[in-house]
């Protein structure tokens, strides 16, 4: 009965300790794998977020050079309306009304242009045939987007309407025009983190336009041209098409150990391409921050859950020791309760005949191993009407009567009687 209620403990101890430390495995592995997968998921994400961010930067930026195209084209038929309210009899006149139109809605660069081709500024005049080709135009009649490459000066946007037979000192004027500065625009639409994210702008033939740095690309440097070693050839087709035709997209470049993603965006009505450029460890060092400390986190709660099962177990195995060891103890009390029980007489209360024939065996063994000596012997005797005396004379007379017989059998021994 012990050995087996040992053999469950024991079962039951190693039972615990192999399943705590199979959870705990299981929690590692787990966490693990978890964490691997997390970081895969970050590189789709960074690949994704990223397209997405520049998309949206290149949309914005090419949504804000159209606003402002839209803006000046508003304010030149403001000032065209001024010049038809104003009296202007002279050149002098002519000039302070065209200063005073760039004050008051910010056209820098206004011009009118005669019907000979004659330019006319706040401060000087000139001939622009050979200036504008938008002038070879006789029957201008809708609004000019055109980009500048003056000899001398930074790129500009040129943007020209018609003055509807505009009449002023008795010259007829047929078209108005303002340039803005490229560079100005680039200012405008530049970001504040230049280091990790920049853009530029660029003709349909990939020609910068912005004079600005694109990553891979150095500025000044085609677009199209210093793109193709870093892409497929499927790729740069693609590219090359997109431009020419004016439609998004978006490309991965990879140069060693650095990789790049650009979004370009058409700005429209202007045979511009905004293009758009982050490094992927921008968006990669932000979420890695927070996917390492998700792995942190993780960690903490594996120790945490480890130290947990230890503690839990080994609070298990004590505790299961603890009731062994009182089962024990129980087991012991009631082993002697037991033996005490099959070794007395109940009504007597002294040793029965089982005690003493356990006792005659103990003391036969003791004989044979020669730990006592062997001239030794045991009288057993048997009094016959013990119970008679006892049932009419009470137990007090059946004592006495057991005294007796023991003193009797003590005499004769100490007569050598044998």
């Amino acid at each position: 009965m012990t050995n087996k209620k040992n053999n469950t403990s024991r079962r039951f101890i190693y039972t615990a300790s192999v399943g705590s430390v199979l959870v705990t495995i299981i929690l590692v592995f787990s966490t693990i794998w978890a964490a691997r997968r997390a970081v895969s998921a970050t590189d789709e994400t960074v690949a994704t977020v990223s397209t997405f961010y520049l998309e949206s930067m290149a949309d914005q930026r090419a949504r804000t050079i159209t606003n402002l195209i839209n803006n000046n084209f508003e304010h030149m038929e403001k000032a065209l309306n001024v010049l038809r309210e104003d009296e202007i009899n002279s050149q002098e006149e002519l000039r302070s009304s065209l200063g005073r139109i760039k004050t008051l809605l910010s056209l820098n660069r206004f011009a009118l242009v005669s019907e000979d081709n004659t330019v006319y500024t706040q401060y000087t005049t000139y001939s622009g045939g050979s200036r504008y080709d938008f002038l070879s135009d006789e029957n201008l009649n809708d609004r000019v987007i055109s980009t500048l490459h003056l000899y001398g000066s930074s790129k500009q946007l040129c943007l020209a309407i018609p003055t509807g037979g505009l009449l002023i000192k008795g010259k007829n004027f047929k078209t108005c025009f303002v340039q803005i500065d490229i560079d100005e625009i680039s200012s405008l639409l530049a970001f504040e983190d230049q280091k990790n994210t920049s853009f530029c702008l660029y003709t349909e033939t990939g020609g910068n336009l912005s004079d600005t740095e694109l990553g891979m690309v150095k500025a000044g440097e085609n677009l199209l041209e210093s793109t193709k070693p870093y892409i497929s050839q499927s790729e740069w087709e693609q590219l090359s098409r997109d431009f020419e035709e004016g439609n998004d997209g978006n490309l991965t470049l990879v140069s060693g150990d650095e990789q790049e993603t650009l979004c370009y965006s058409p700005v429209p009505n202007t045979g511009w391409m905004l293009v758009v450029l982050i490094h992927e460890n921008v968006v990669y060092d932000q979420i890695r921050v927070i996917n390492d400390n998700n792995n942190l986190v993780s960690g903490i709660l594996i120790v945490v859950t480890l130290l947990s099962t230890m503690i839990f177990a080994s609070i298990l195995i004590l505790q299961l020791r603890k009731v062994s060891k009182a089962q024990l103890e129980d087991e012991k009390k009631n082993s002697k309760f037991f033996r005490s029980m099959a070794n007395t007489d109940s009504m007597t209360g002294v040793r029965n005949k089982h005690a003493y024939t356990e006792y005659q065996d103990h003391i036969d063994s003791l004989i044979r191993s020669g730990e006592v000596d062997k001239k030794i012997a045991v009288v057993m005797c048997d009094i016959n009407g013990l119970k008679y005396v006892n049932d009419t004379k009470g137990h007090a007379a059946g004592d006495k009567l057991i005294q007796d017989a023991s003193a009797l059998i003590c005499r004769h021994f100490d007569h050598g009687a044998v």
